[in-house]
């Protein structure tokens, strides 16, 4: 099911400021993260969020809250040599209004703003998108329900059109593929549906413009190689030495090299995986992708010091309920894309 949530009719011409310290931005930067957890503090009697409340073995407060968001903000304002994003996918969100904070508290020096739809998710945890406004305009939002074989409600795919100020629309799609709850193979079944749910609204793309610039973020909760993302979703590999080459309408993943080197965004049982990605298509990938700007972000703030898991993300809790006051379990992706 496709829900149109939002459309903004760009009438007349369209002004964007996109200079840093007098100088003309050439690039935009794409990221994506998963926040871990973003709570807020308030018992939502309609979703699943006890656990995140004052009163639980979390004892999610307003002070963690607020310093969780300063956290977020810290890593995001560090992004691309102090500058931030221009373009940041976040899932884990519990509502739109955390996000709203975040742009207009914590990170107030970028007219950034946001584009979000409420899920079905039981937990009510949500994707949502932020965007520099300066060199991006909205033109619509539009959420798709991916319907899983066992009915269990899980997140919208949340699709961001926007348009550059050289008047080229980039389609943004936004996703929390289902977890491998009860087994990476037991649970395979949802995540090949939420694949071809967007695949489905990919091609729907591609009829329309052949040269359709199209990128794909999220946490996947699979990895480039699965079958997921390389049959279903068919998205390739590719050789920079060779990008003229590629098809328009095919996808291709910018994360598959560092995942086969056995990088990846999330440790798990001391092995890491590669489940946070950005994809691109053939268009997207020729005419902007500035090559090999691929990268699992590492900020040394955020990374874990020392003890058994050294070297991962620095989460805001360990071991269930014991609260480490970090930043997320998941490392961020970036990318980076010309604007002219």
């Amino acid at each position: 099911m496709k829900n149109i949530t939002l459309i903004i009719l760009l009438i007349g011409s369209l002004v964007f400021v996109s200079n840093i310290n007098g100088q003309e931005k050439k690039y935009f930067v794409a990221a994506n993260w998963n926040l871990e957890n973003l709570f807020d503090t308030e018992d939502d009697p309609a979703k699943n969020d006890d656990e995140f409340t004052p009163s639980s073995e979390k004892k999610w407060d307003q002070e963690k809250l607020d310093k969780k968001l300063s956290n977020i903000s810290k890593v995001i304002l560090s992004m691309n040599d102090g500058i931030g994003p221009d373009i940041l996918s976040v899932e884990e969100v519990e509502h739109k209004a955390l996000l709203d904070t975040l742009v207009k508290k914590y990170t107030i020096a970028k007219n950034y703003k946001v584009a979000y739809a409420e899920s079905p998710d039981e937990r009510g945890i949500d994707v949502g998108l932020i965007y520099n406004s300066d060199i991006f305009n909205l033109i619509s939002i539009i959420t798709d329900t991916v319907n899983l074989p066992d009915k269990w409600p899980t997140r919208l795919i949340l699709n961001v059109n926007l348009l550059t100020r050289d008047k080229d629309t980039i389609s943004v799609f936004v996703n929390h593929w289902p977890s491998r709850r009860g087994g990476e193979t037991e649970s395979e079944v949802n995540r090949l549906m939420a694949a071809l749910v967007l695949r489905t609204e990919v091609n729907k793309l591609f009829l329309r413009n052949y040269h359709a610039k199209i990128i794909i973020l999220g946490d996947f909760n699979d990895e480039p190689n699965n079958k997921s993302i390389s049959e279903t979703l068919n998205a390739k590999d590719f050789d920079c030495s060779n990008i003229s080459q590629v098809n328009s309408k095919d996808l291709f993943n910018l994360a598959y090299k560092k995942s086969q080197a056995g990088e990846g965004t999330y440790l798990y049982q001391l092995n890491w995986n590669m489940l946070d990605q950005i994809i691109v298509s053939g268009g997207l990938l020729q005419q902007k992708y500035i090559c090999d700007s691929f990268e699992i972000y590492k900020p040394e703030i955020m990374v874990t010091r020392s003890g058994k898991f050294k070297g991962a993300a620095f989460p805001t809790y360990g071991g269930g309920n014991r609260y480490l006051g970090g930043y997320s379990d998941h490392f961020p992706v970036i990318a980076k894309f010309l604007l002219k």
